[in-house]
């Protein structure tokens, strides 16, 4: 294989692609990008084997082929060669490539194309209908209630429901819960459920910010995102997802309106000295306020802040971890919020009050039992 291009191109296909690639792996040829060059242009390609990534770039083909070459080492050495620097990748039949620049030439061994592993069968996905601002959307607002525990694979994605005009998706690790409801969704051809991985939605959200044209199929068993050059592919996480509906709590009457941005400055004031290992705070709701504090005993370290709220009715004392209080008072994107109580043991539902008219939001947050 022989066949040149810029550096410009070049690197910025390797930065694309270096998200599928492990930074650390038991199969060596992972860690290599697979560049092909053929009759019609040259494709690179890498994966984890949850996520692949194709793209395509302009070049110039001498001489058709493909090798696995070490991506890491690869994008070093564009990254330092000055910006109008062409670069000629020749690659023999042991493997040994040689990078030639006007500068330099470099010499690394590749991997046998062979041993990388085939590209995702997509199964002819059909449409998913979600268009890529809603996609944005909804990622950016609960992906951060999604598992990191890979022994609870089904919590380590996002839930999509597909249905005719309504599209939910929701993310939780046990802990906490977000959901996202879009009425008025118009569906494309797929209707059902499927749980996508939290890695691949989180790339696909870096096209979207810059403003391309996404296409999402759904297969089988693989998820699609086509964007301009590049596609993406992902495994569908193929477990059941937990009966979200059941743990949602429908009594709770005791009702508490406040500034979002006010609760979260005061709760990360006060979290600083909580303590380290529960990172537990209180928070009393009484008439007309609520007073957060913290104590830990291991550093006699304390602190107290109070807030004002809307509320009426009894006192009540509910305790939280801090770090999962801020990261939903964070995504709430409001600026006032509604939060709902039962009892200081029961969970707590909190709602943004100002979304567009098709788009419910809940989160959920478990209470942290208080000492007495």
């Amino acid at each position: 294989m022989k066949n040149s291009t810029s550096k410009s191109e070049l690197q910025k296909a390797l930065q694309k692609l270096s998200k599928a690639t492990p930074t650390r792996s038991t199969i060596p040829i992972l860690s290599c990008v697979l560049i092909e060059a053929g009759e019609t242009g040259t494709t690179l390609r890498t994966t984890d084997l949850e996520i692949t990534i194709i793209t395509s770039i302009e070049s110039s083909i001498e001489e058709t082929g493909s090798a696995a070459i070490p991506l890491q080492t690869l994008l070093e050495i564009t990254s330092e060669l000055p910006d109008d620097t062409r670069i000629t990748i020749d690659v023999n039949e042991n493997n040994n490539v040689k990078i030639v620049t006007d500068i330099g030439s470099y010499d690394l061994m590749g991997k046998p194309a062979e041993e990388f592993p085939v590209n995702p069968e997509a199964n002819q996905g059909v449409e998913s209908g979600i268009e890529a601002n809603v996609l944005n959307e909804m990622i950016s607002t609960i992906s951060f209630a999604v598992s990191k525990d890979d022994l609870k694979p089904a919590l380590t994605g996002v839930y999509f429901k597909f249905e005719k005009d309504i599209l939910t998706a929701v993310a939780t690790d046990g802990h906490r819960l977000a959901k996202y409801v879009r009425n008025n969704f118009d569906a494309g051809k797929f209707e059902g459920e499927v749980i996508i991985p939290r890695k691949f939605l989180n790339i696909i959200t870096a096209y979207i910010n810059n403003d391309e044209q996404i296409q999402l199929l759904l297969g089988d068993n693989v998820f699609t995102a086509t964007i301009g050059t590049d596609t993406i592919y992902t495994r569908i996480i193929e477990e059941r997802f937990p009966d979200y509906q059941s743990v949602i709590p429908t009594d709770n009457e005791k009702e508490i309106k406040v500034d979002c941005n006010n609760f979260l400055s005061a709760v990360k004031r006060v979290s600083i000295f909580s303590n380290k290992a529960t990172h537990q705070i209180a928070i009393r709701a009484e008439s007309g306020s609520a007073t957060i504090t913290t104590e830990d005993p291991e550093k006699a370290s304390k602190a107290q802040e109070k807030i004002e709220i809307e509320y009426v009715g009894d006192s009540i004392d509910v305790g939280y971890n801090a770090a999962y209080l801020k990261d939903i008072l964070a995504h709430m994107n409001s600026n006032e919020i509604v939060i709902r109580l039962n009892t200081p043991i029961s969970a707590s539902l909190f709602y943004p009050t100002s979304l567009d008219d098709n788009v419910e939001v809940t989160m959920l947050l478990m209470p942290i039992r208080l000492n007495d």
